[in-house]
């Protein structure tokens, strides 16, 4: 039975990856710092950059080595010394890595202006290790010169259960504190794509059962609104909004969303098709009702800040919860 090694399989995607990879009857080892339940897995506990723990989560050779955790070449280069006993790799990156023709792109003061659809072609950022973006690129750029093959998985806003950073919770917590209005900057046509954990996992079979090197966009079968994505997350909470557009950017917090972008990002998938023969497992309304459920059980069990801190984190952007900003605004605007 062929072996697969999954880096970080207890997380958001990882639930994802690793129930595909035993499905199709891979022989799947975890490597994870705390005890986890990783279903029919074999659980291999340790610091990834514990040269003893890297030996024994390799020990007699992987046929595949799935890191879904990694931030930049420093998490690579451990794994790259030991390629002898590596039979090929699949890597998550980010679709934050591209940038436009005047260098803009998701970190920059200027919001990118992409091309609709993005190609796996389009520039990126240079390699560094100062942002995230910059990390991402000199990890694909240190698999992708090393003797492994390597596929590169670029995904775009992650949704699925176990996620520490959820956008979704911003509609969520919405119907929870019984707001039945939705306000959206951009007139609500932002289209931030979005990926399910469901899109990576088949994505990750199918390239493990084919290796290569080739870097490949990952996002669900369409680029949706923001309005669609409020209306589609309503829908898994059995509820409909009324939705009030703001035209522009966000003001106090009135329209911020974590998919409020001035100008779209939308990803092409045609490669993953023509070169793993890739189907989409769903689309986002197909897909978002599991995120969903999820997050209700785990704001239910703790504190929300507690249970999503990378949702937390975002709040650098602005207030995603500002109602008594939004409530003023809708006032003015009756």
């Amino acid at each position: 039975m062929a072996t697969a090694l999954v880096i970080g399989g207890s997380g958001q995607i990882g639930r994802a990856v690793v129930p595909a990879l035993l499905e199709d009857g891979w022989d799947v080892r975890v490597l994870v710092r705390h005890a986890a339940d990783v279903g029919g897995a074999q659980l291999v506990r340790g610091d990834r950059q514990d040269p003893d723990v890297l030996d024994e989560a390799l020990a007699g050779g992987v046929d595949v080595l799935v890191d879904v955790v990694a931030y930049d070449d420093r998490q690579a280069a451990p794994l790259i010394e030991r390629a002898d006993r590596i039979g090929s790799a699949v890597v998550v990156s980010s679709a934050a890595v591209y940038v436009d023709d005047a260098g803009d792109g998701f970190e920059s003061e200027e919001f990118g202006s992409f091309p609709v659809p993005v190609t796996e072609d389009q520039a990126t950022v240079g390699p560094g290790r100062d942002t995230y973006a910059t990390g991402k690129v000199a990890l694909e750029q240190a698999w992708s010169a090393s003797s492994v093959p390597t596929t590169v998985l670029r995904p775009g806003a992650i949704h699925g259960p176990g996620c520490v950073q959820p956008r979704e919770w911003t509609f969520v917590k919405r119907v929870l504190d019984g707001r039945d209005v939705r306000v959206l900057a951009y007139d609500g046509l932002s289209r931030f794509h979005t990926t399910a954990t469901s899109v990576l996992g088949e994505l990750v079979r199918l390239a493990a059962q084919q290796p290569g090197h080739r870097v490949l966009n990952a996002a669900d079968p369409q680029a949706l609104t923001v309005a669609e994505i409020a209306a589609a997350v309503d829908a898994a909470m059995g509820v409909t909004s009324r939705l009030v557009t703001v035209a522009g950017d966000p003001v106090d917090g009135v329209g911020l969303t974590p998919w409020a972008v001035p100008r779209p990002m939308v990803l092409d998938m045609q490669r993953a098709a023509d070169e793993l023969g890739y189907v989409a497992p769903g689309g986002y309304e197909d897909t978002v009702g599991a995120c969903v459920r999820w997050l209700v059980e785990a704001a239910a069990a703790r504190d929300w800040r507690e249970a999503f801190p990378g949702f937390v984190r975002m709040e650098a952007m602005g207030d995603f919860f500002a109602y008594a900003a939004e409530d003023a605004f809708l006032a003015r605007t009756r």
